[in-house]
């Protein structure tokens, strides 16, 4: 259970500021600073592993040499759980990237909406400085709550409006997109978390905003066509909503062929 809280849930990046937090975190979930190491490390080492395992294919090498980043810039991730996910694609990409001399900073947050991370954004942006944003929002927007749910938890329209704020909000920064994930609905009516907060997805609502994201003048990377709709099972999780390793390999590959 450990490994599943921190593989996901980083108060850091939410509460960093508060003094004292950092030194607190291995308390805070019931373990000692070396077991809270260990676990964060064998989850680093999960994503070095796959990049390494992507790096002895000779065609996704050469795609990666030509990868537009530069040494000395800061790529940004954005996204839900599937970027704060410890083995996530942008977890990869930062081992795939770091010995080019390029910084990937995850900058995932489980659970949250656009415009969740919109309230954040302008700090995000002094703080950081990026050169580069990989979006990956909306998974959180679509999720509807409740027992015959009405509505989405931020309505399409509203997404829409809240990513195209996030882009203007970051002027001299290149973006590339990616569309929410697509579910396997029976998987996520199986889950005991899921149903005890009464929230769902429909690959309907992923769907509909994937085309709205589809049609942003920037690079977007459609992850309905990478992991089909419904989603493959091999790519998706348990929950059908938290991607497996092969799923975050995946989104990897496509994203380095689209760039």
């Amino acid at each position: 259970m450990n490994d599943m809280w921190l593989r996901y849930t980083h108060l850091d990046k939410l509460y960093g500021h508060l003094p004292g937090l950092n030194e607190a975190l291995p308390a805070i979930f019931g373990l000692t600073r070396t077991e809270y190491d260990e676990i964060i490390g064998r989850f680093d080492e999960s994503a070095r592993a796959a990049a390494e395992d992507l790096l002895a294919d000779e065609a996704f090498a050469a795609a990666l040499d030509g990868l537009p980043f530069r040494a000395g810039q800061t790529v940004l991730a954005v996204g839900d759980s599937n970027t704060d996910d410890l083995q996530s694609w942008a977890e990869i990409l930062r081992h795939l990237l770091a010995p080019r001399g390029v910084q990937v900073v995850n900058g995932g947050l489980s659970a949250h909406t656009t415009a969740m991370v919109l309230r954040r954004w302008p700090g995000t942006l002094t703080a950081l400085r990026p050169d580069w944003v990989i979006c990956g929002l909306g998974g959180n927007d679509v999720t509807r709550v409740g027992r015959d749910a009405a509505k989405t938890q931020v309505s399409l329209g509203e997404s829409v409006a809240n990513l195209r704020e996030l882009r203007r909000l970051a002027p001299g920064t290149d973006w590339v997109w990616l569309t929410p994930v697509p579910v396997v609905e029976e998987r996520v009516a199986a889950t005991p978390a899921f149903a005890y907060g009464q929230s769902t997805w429909r690959n309907d609502d992923v769907v509909a905003l994937a085309k709205e994201v589809s049609t942003f003048p920037e690079p977007v990377v459609d992850l309905t066509a990478v992991f089909g709709v419904p989603a493959d099972p091999e790519l998706q999780g348990p929950d059908g909503v938290h991607v497996t390793m092969a799923g975050q390999v995946a989104i990897v590959k496509a994203l380095v062929q689209l760039l």
